[in-house]
């Protein structure tokens, strides 16, 4: 049988065709725009993410046996808003995941409602991308758009619904929105009041790899595949990414240089880090894990070579870079505010130490390696919990990169396992449409029989020494500048 993997990205839709055995048949990508109305947000349509979707699956599955598929899945963008009124429409753009509009509304949970509390509610503090502030900001600013809502859903599971017509949603993606009690895996009755929501607007929770129901009639008619394909819940893209690299189980990690960067520790235990740098939620193979989400990762580097540079070969830019460890250019990667660990949507990105003979090289080396001790701070958060990693795997577009795969195990002084397949969200997905049509018997029997790795960069001593001394440096900088952001 064959199982589709859909990617909801923020540039793009990437669908996955996969068989029984794990081997990739096919994969096609869609973008679509991306809004900035003011500064500092960030928007997307609903209904754009759904037509690409659809046209993308036709693609897809259009050199196989459509009778072969037998299940689709999902991976998508995180905490994004997307309202639906009694008719089923989209009533304003969701607000997507990178958006920094709600500082107000999070400084209130915070402070007013305190970070103790929503702690305990829900694992996890108020941060400015969560969909809680969200609701808080449309219903402040948008009271005729708030007061039509009848549907809060996160970005993949608009497709759900449009596909199978089941209002759902799974724990994973749901633990981003600061209305989930993480540990007990159900919508927190204290958040849904402070948010002045009702539990009716919220979907059904489910476990990522759980059947929500089949292709509507009118659906499985225009992609040509049959009503009895299974829908499965999906996670969010991260907990996905996890899952198509492996990180499953009890104490793996894995980092994922995407638009977004993240480092991940998947655990069978519940727990939460004391100062909520990290958070806490439930993943897709059914335990939890801990997460560092810095807001801006390839996207850095995509910006600099983009934008600056006005070049899209990133491959060439990265030619020049030849003295790892000794490049004397910082750059802070916060183009978008950052996360974790600082929590600060007001945090922007910055070049310092350039001189007279600073090159266009030194420049770009800054880039990935300023992105890298940006998840270096997170992954000190995690060893200061005393969660012991030693190697982890790698995945998102930056994982391309052999130079930034090599800065990342010297950087992190951990092993980087390379894998087969760096699909990461999008063959995640796929692999838990697999474990809901009954394939594997769970998300970790699939991962150890799909996922291989094929190489293992090793740290080295001289580098690790090296970047220790450039990464202490690094540290120094946004305590030193992060009054600048209030001016």
């Amino acid at each position: 049988m064959l199982y589709i993997g859909v990617d909801l990205g923020t540039s793009a839709v990437k669908l996955l065709l996969m068989d029984a055995e794990g081997d990739i048949k096919n994969i096609v990508s869609k973008e679509y725009p991306l809004y900035f109305p003011h500064p500092g947000w960030s928007e997307q349509s609903p209904e754009d993410w759904f037509a690409q979707t659809m046209e993308g699956i036709k693609e897809l599955t259009a050199e196989v046996d459509k009778s072969e598929v037998a299940g689709i899945s999902f991976g998508g963008q995180m905490h994004g808003l997307v309202t639906l009124d009694k008719n089923d429409c989209v009533i304003r753009p969701a607000i997507l995941w990178n958006d920094g509009r709600t500082g107000k509304e999070t400084d209130y949970l915070n402070r007013v409602i305190g970070k103790d509390k929503l702690s305990e509610y829900t694992a996890n503090i108020a941060f400015a991308g969560f969909t809680a502030p969200k609701i808080l900001w449309m219903k402040e600013n948008e009271p005729e758009n708030f007061a039509k809502v009848v549907k809060i859903m996160l970005p993949k599971d608009y497709l759900a619904y449009k596909l199978s017509g089941t209002f759902c949603t799974d724990v994973s993606d749901a633990s981003g929105m600061l209305l989930l009690d993480v540990k007990n895996r159900c919508w927190s009755k204290e958040m849904i009041e402070i948010c002045g929501i009702s539990e009716d607007m919220l979907p059904k929770l489910f476990e990522s790899y759980e059947v929500v129901g089949t292709l509507k009639k009118e659906i499985a008619e225009e992609l040509g595949l049959k009503e009895s394909v299974k829908v499965i819940a999906g996670a969010g893209d991260n907990a996905a990414a996890a899952v198509g690299t492996g990180t499953v189980g009890d104490g793996r990690c894995n980092i994922s240089l995407g638009t977004s960067g993240t480092l991940f520790v998947s655990s069978k235990k519940f727990g939460v880090d004391e100062y909520n740098a990290l958070h806490s939620f439930d993943h897709a193979d059914g335990n939890y894990h801990l997460m560092g989400c810095m807001l801006s990762a390839a996207s850095c580097n995509k910006w600099w070579s983009e934008e600056i540079l006005k070049t899209k070969d990133f491959a060439a830019e990265q030619k020049e870079i030849h003295k790892l460890g000794e490049n004397t250019v910082f750059y802070l990667p916060y183009l978008m505010g950052e996360r974790s660990p600082h929590n600060n949507p007001k945090a922007r990105a910055m070049f310092i130490g350039m001189s007279m003979d600073t090159t266009r090289a030194d420049m770009t080396q800054a880039v990935l390696e300023g992105v890298t001790f940006g998840l270096r701070d997170s992954l000190e958060v995690a060893r200061n919990l005393g969660i012991h990693i030693e190697r982890t795997k790698i995945c998102g577009g930056g994982a391309k990169s052999p130079l930034w795969k090599k800065m990342v195990a010297n950087i992190m002084n951990m092993k980087v396992d390379v894998i087969e397949s760096e699909e990461g969200p999008a063959l995640g997905a796929a692999m838990l449409a697999a474990v809901g049509c009954g394939e594997y018997p769970s998300v970790e029997a699939a991962a150890e029989k799909i996922v291989k790795i094929i190489a293992t960069i090793e740290p080295e001593e001289e580098l690790v020494a090296k970047y220790e001394e450039k990464y202490q440096k690094f540290k120094q900088i946004y305590p030193t500048v992060k009054g600048l952001y209030e001016l």
